[in-house]
């Protein structure tokens, strides 16, 4: 039963489609995203970015986060590497866990309940051992993406606000969420806008070519809708 309902759902989504797969400009992409069919709950909005990098080469990485200007809709979970006045900090700044060796060692057992993990830098002798858990998730605290920093009480201000994380993909791409289906049209083009100029301003010197070769949003439920980049 829930998938012939599925089935009819998409099969209205794709109704709503221009007839044509050529990229739409981003204010039209936003408007054929809010008129599909909606779901029993508030869809998250995703971008997908195609990048002309080599995905192999360590100076073509495309890594790094941002506070968006209409947040993401949703606070994540986070959890602080931190002592003395950093941690009092981060508690301060409203993270669920910090801790030092205990919390090395919940995490080492296996407890992997959240969003985010930041760490002070004088914590990352305790916290590198922990690649094995964090890596495979995407959680491991990176100097890069802005997880390793000794402004604990910004950066966890700004993962409590919706700040986004984001990597590219074995094949080039990169994906992110940009907000909810709920937000007004104006502001997910604001969000998506501001997302693309940051990928933009990351193009490594040594790429060659073409650096952003398509764009799409689509909603937790929908199908994508190539954005004109």
């Amino acid at each position: 039963m829930t998938l012939v309902a599925k089935t009819k759902r998409m099969r209205a989504a794709h109704a709503v489609l221009p007839s044509t797969d050529a990229p739409l400009p981003l204010d039209e992409a936003v408007a054929v995203l809010k008129k599909f069919p909606a779901p029993k709950f508030d869809q998250t909005v995703e971008i997908h970015v195609r990048l002309g990098i080599d995905p192999k080469q360590a100076d073509q990485i495309i890594r790094g986060s941002l506070v968006l200007p209409h947040g993401i809709g949703k606070s994540k979970r986070v959890v602080v590497f931190a002592k003395g006045n950093l941690a009092e900090d981060a508690r301060a700044a409203g993270a669920e866990e910090v801790g030092a060796d205990d919390l090395a060692k919940k995490i080492k057992e296996g407890w992997t309940d959240f969003d985010v993990c930041i760490a002070a830098p004088d914590m990352m002798g305790l916290v590198g051992p922990l690649g094995k858990v964090l890596g495979p998730r995407g959680l491991m605290p990176s100097p890069r993406a802005g997880t390793v920093t000794a402004d604990i009480k910004k950066t966890v201000s700004e993962y409590k606000a919706g700040k986004v994380e984001f990597r590219n993909d074995p094949t080039g791409i990169v994906h992110a969420v940009v907000g909810k289906m709920s937000f007004e049209q104006a502001k997910l083009a604001d969000n998506i806008k501001a997302f693309l100029n940051h990928i933009m301003g990351m193009q490594p010197s040594s790429v060659r070519g073409q650096y952003l070769k398509s764009v799409s949003i689509s909603g937790t439920m929908t199908p994508g809708v190539r954005v004109a980049g």
